[in-house]
């Protein structure tokens, strides 16, 4: 049987995937970047931080709406 999520819930769920993806973002930066030479201060990781988070956010909306529409034909 499949449950519908309620649109609050679908809310929440977003919400804490952006956050939870912005933040290990930020915290794979600083372990990252040092082992390639790249010393950036902590508000340039998290201004890139917001960057990658944005652009995943924009890929995840396109591929559900792309995958809606096949879902339709």
């Amino acid at each position: 049987d499949r449950v519908m999520q309620s649109r609050r819930r679908s809310l929440m769920e977003a919400f804490t995937n952006v956050v939870v993806g912005y933040a290990l973002a930020v915290v794979t930066q600083i372990i990252v970047f040092p082992w390639f030479g790249l010393q950036p201060g902590l508000g340039d990781n998290l201004a890139l931080g917001l960057v990658f988070t944005s652009i995943s956010l924009l890929r995840g909306y396109a591929l559900r709406r792309l995958f809606a529409r096949i879902d339709r034909e």
